[in-house]
């Protein structure tokens, strides 16, 4: 479906032009009648497929065809979003396809002065996009009115599950008006998740893309099995050796990212590292160098597992395989995105074959084996590795984190 055969304002339009969008992804074209119709929708999709368009285009129609009711300031929309990467994305997003309206937005999360995110409430925002940490923080000062709201959405439902903010939201919801248009978009559909769609919908549309925990089509993937000690080494040798446009690498853990992050310096690997540590600055320090390709390789925990929509991400390494199948799920959705394909690559020690298993069964596919030695590559993963090439050490060789840009 063309994005022109679609019922939404001239404004909108124009933007969506202007950002180069022509063919709306399935995401999209199902969930956009739905929610211009007023209906509640519950949304089940892959990372990256283009799920913010297909809420924020017919909210922002909806705002823009309809006068807010009455004098007061509160937001009209509200999203909710698990991290302030996320959150930060949405508002970016809105405020790119709303780029011809005067609607105000604002974005609130934690980590940073609420100083500026008070002053823009207190000057009234039509669409408010928040974690809920921080929004309940601001409504308990009393500076978040949600009595005018009219569309709800969460984002990510299944993430804010995890991560514990569904107390939260419920309380969260519970100040809002009971006739709102709710909208909920999950990657997976555990029972948790079911069961708050329940509570929070009124006979909603379903619209799901893909099967519950799909990896992504257009990924390959493969692991190899490596010591522990080995894989720093083996990580740079596949850096080295692969066409890598951008790679993100996950650990397990904030201070294993630092290792990581601080072993690929000294070898001239250009990185950055993100995690739940980080100050905010430092986290969008990072994240811009990435985008920019100041940095090629970015070493991220699974707060960056979703959410980081990051264009042209060639390569994902499961540097640690997480004990969590499902953020296996999230963590190689980050490559293959609008339509790319993608690599990812796993090392799995011997302390992990039960979490590799875990994942295999959850995705009910086998993932290519390779040997633990680099002397074979997945077919289209070669580049300049030959049989019996070891790991090299990069210092003073090139730098901009190997292979063809």
């Amino acid at each position: 479906m063309q994005f022109n055969q679609l019922p939404l304002s001239k404004l909108i339009l124009r933007a969506i032009v202007e950002e180069g969008y022509e063919t709306a992804t399935p995401i999209q074209a199902m969930a956009i009648p739905h929610i211009m119709e007023g209906r509640d929708l519950m949304g089940c999709a892959q990372t990256g497929t283009g799920k913010t368009a297909a809420f924020a285009l017919p909210i922002l129609h909806h705002l823009a065809e309809t006068p807010r009711p009455g004098k007061g300031k509160g937001p009209r929309c509200l999203v909710l979003a698990p991290t302030r990467e996320l959150a930060g994305q949405i508002a970016e997003s809105f405020q790119a396809y709303g780029r011809h309206m005067s609607l105000r937005g604002a974005v609130v999360f934690g980590g940073v002065s609420q100083h500026h995110q008070v002053r823009k409430l207190q000057a009234g925002v039509d669409v408010l996009i928040a974690t809920p940490g921080r929004l309940m923080d601001l409504g308990n000062q009393g500076y978040v009115d949600l009595t005018q709201l009219e569309v709800l959405v969460l984002d990510e439902a299944d993430r804010m599950l995890d991560m514990g903010f569904i107390p939260d939201i419920r309380k969260i919801v519970a100040k809002t008006p009971k006739e709102r248009q709710t909208l909920m978009f999950s990657a997976t559909m555990p029972a948790a998740i079911r069961d708050l769609a329940n509570g929070l919908l009124k006979n909603p549309e379903y619209v799901q893309i893909a099967a519950n925990s799909a990896t992504a089509d257009r990924v390959e993937q493969a692991v190899y099995f490596v010591d522990k000690k080995d894989k720093p080494a083996m990580l740079t040798h596949l850096l080295e050796s692969l066409s890598i446009t951008r790679a993100i690498v996950f650990t397990r853990t904030k201070h294993g990212a630092d290792k990581v992050a601080k072993f690929l310096q000294q070898e001239n690997v250009p990185s950055a590292a993100i995690h739940g540590n980080k100050t905010q600055s430092q986290r969008e320090r990072s994240l811009s160098a990435f985008r920019a390709g100041k940095v090629h390789v970015l070493i991220a925990t699974d707060i960056a597992s979703r959410g980081i929509d990051v264009d042209g991400v060639s390569h994902v390494f499961n540097f640690d395989l997480s004990n969590d199948p499902e953020s296996y799920v999230h963590r190689i959705g980050r490559t293959a995105r609008a339509g790319e394909s993608g690599k990812a690559i796993s090392f799995c020690d011997a302390e992990e074959r039960a979490f590799l298993s875990a994942i295999q069964k959850l995705i009910k596919m086998d993932i290519t084996i390779l040997t633990d030695h680099p002397d074979h590559v997945p077919t289209g993963m070669a580049a300049t590795m030959r049989p019996g090439d070891g790991p090299r050490n990069r210092k003073g060789g090139r730098g901009g984190g190997g292979g063809k840009k």
